[in-house]
């Protein structure tokens, strides 16, 4: 009976947190287009190529989907330097990009993935299967949730952090995992981008 409950509960508190991330997504996406409208005009006069950037991350259960992104680098930067990673200074990085990344406006199309229910509005980042081939059976519980657009490794400190700290961060986010502690990351979320200081931009070797 007892663990009865406890699965009602989890799943009651899922559907919660669907229906927040639904809500969340669709009124930043609405508040949003005006500024995705300017960012893709400025993203096409200064450069050549496709508006938006999409690659193929891993999700939950290690699920593989399509992460959309505003494009911020130049056309073809896979084939070029540190490929699917970015560095500091990383001169692939278009003018316009840079701004974006500064601002973590080239996330904003996350939403959409959030939509389609790849995605969560709070997680671990998602990451590229190269990475998770690398996991470690401790490390695999960061699939155990959706990934999300920001996450308990990005509010404490992820742009200075090694790597397998940052995955620990986000492991123990899924074993405490509640609407309290979402709602807490959100707000430390809001504080630094209204700060100025981007919560992706400046990662040293970050997945795109």
């Amino acid at each position: 009976m007892r663990n009865a409950a406890i699965l009602s509960r989890r799943n009651g508190n899922q559907r919660v947190s669907r229906a927040l991330d639904v809500v969340l997504a669709a009124g930043l996406l609405a508040v949003a287009s005006p500024l995705l409208a300017v960012a893709a005009i400025a993203i096409r006069l200064e450069s050549r190529g496709p508006v938006f950037y999409r690659q193929l991350r891993v999700g939950r259960d290690g699920d593989p989907f399509e992460l959309w992104k505003l494009r911020t680098m130049v056309p073809g930067a896979e084939s070029m330097g540190a490929g699917i990673y970015v560095i500091d200074g990383d001169p692939r990085i278009t003018r316009v990009g840079r701004l974006l990344r500064r601002f973590s406006l080239d996330e904003l199309p996350n939403l959409v993935n959030v939509l389609r229910g790849e995605m969560a509005i709070v997680g671990p980042r998602p990451t590229v299967q190269e990475q998770v081939d690398r996991y470690t059976e401790r490390q695999r519980r960061r699939l155990e949730v959706k990934p999300g657009i920001t996450g308990w490794a990005q509010v404490n400190g992820r742009t200075s952090l090694p790597w397998p700290e940052r995955i620990e961060l986000d492991v123990w986010y899924v074993e405490h995992r509640s609407l309290r502690l979402d709602l807490r990351i959100l707000a430390r979320t809001a504080r630094l981008l209204a700060t100025g200081h981007g919560l992706y931009s400046e990662d040293l070797k970050q997945g795109w």
